[in-house]
């Protein structure tokens, strides 16, 4: 239904990162190595938490979610980015950019409200402890990565929908490494100060609403640790913290610089290249920046490393 009688477009044509060969050699090199990194460092962290049984609180259960989530965002889309690379054609037919369109859309906005989730549990953690193993229980975990999951795949569903019901009729050339929503929409043949309307209140929901549970919760959190009395205390509590903002920066000041600054008619460089940022490094970034300076994690990864080194001598 989605290309037969609203569309006369069968197929766009990705144009990717570059026109150049040698150049989309060197990327396919690069990128294939970050996503190979980006898949063994967050499957890393998901058998860590599950084999630790000091990781089981709720910090590292929405940190599980947001590593499989992240393992999947890329999945989305690099894979396909690599294989238009390496043939040097980024044709792709029309069902499978609406679905591909689809599925990064609502993996992203899980993303942006489970960064939400991840500060407000910080927020508790710091600044009530001692409510917080009752304010964070299991069942309240369990709701609110799944709120953040059905939030971010039913909004989706309505911003795709009103896309895919404008009429594409010519040129099929997307300026883009993958079928992202703003710019496939810039192709479309009608009036789409509707559906753009549609799309940026969507984007008030998934991206300014959480941010301002983020700011919020920062902001209390900082307030809180500059009244500690412990020194190593404040210390941790701001290592936890820096780490947390730094994905939250990175994540959302690229998000919301494609999707909620004015448009123009056409797709521009600056937006793949945008893109680039939260498809391919966030990602890469995410398990790095969770585990570099988390004394929990280095412990964690030193038990499995003693458990399997002397786990087949203590056999013999």
């Amino acid at each position: 239904m989605w290309a037969e009688n609203v569309t006369a477009v069968t197929q766009f044509i990705l144009v990717g990162l570059s026109n150049h060969r040698k150049t989309q050699i060197l990327l396919f090199v690069v990128i294939l190595l970050i996503y190979s990194l980006t898949i063994v460092g967050n499957l890393v962290i998901i058998l860590l938490i599950q084999v630790d049984s000091r990781l089981h609180t709720p910090m590292y259960y929405f940190l599980t979610h947001l590593s499989s989530l992240e393992i999947c965002y890329v999945t989305s889309t690099v894979p396909q980015m690599l294989a238009h690379l390496l043939a040097g054609n980024g044709a792709i037919s029309f069902t499978r950019c609406a679905a591909q369109m689809y599925i990064a859309l609502s993996l992203g906005s899980t993303e942006g409200l489970l960064l939400g989730a991840m500060a407000y549990d910080r927020y508790l953690a710091i600044c009530h402890p001692l409510l917080y193993v009752i304010a964070m229980g299991r069942w309240r975990q369990l709701q609110l990565a799944l709120a953040a999951w059905a939030g971010g795949f039913l909004l989706s569903v309505m911003n795709v929908g009103c896309t895919l019901r404008l009429p594409f009729c010519g040129p099929n050339h997307i300026n883009h490494f993958f079928c992202e929503l703003p710019v496939v929409l810039k192709l479309a043949c009608a009036d789409t100060r509707t559906t753009e309307a549609v799309i940026f209140g969507a984007a008030v929901l998934i991206l300014l609403v959480p941010l301002s549970v983020i700011l919020t919760s920062y902001s209390l959190i900082l307030s809180s640790v500059l009244q500690m009395q412990s020194a190593s205390g404040r210390r941790k509590a701001f290592s936890t913290c820096a780490s947390h903002l730094a994905v939250v920066t990175l994540f959302y000041g690229t998000v919301i610089s494609m999707y909620m600054r004015p448009r123009t008619g056409t797709a521009t460089n600056l937006d793949k290249k945008i893109a680039v940022f939260y498809i391919v490094v966030t990602p890469l970034l995410n398990p790095v920046i969770y585990t570099l300076r988390n004394k929990d994690v280095h412990g964690a990864v030193v038990k499995v490393y003693q458990r399997w080194s002397f786990g087949p001598q203590l056999k013999h």
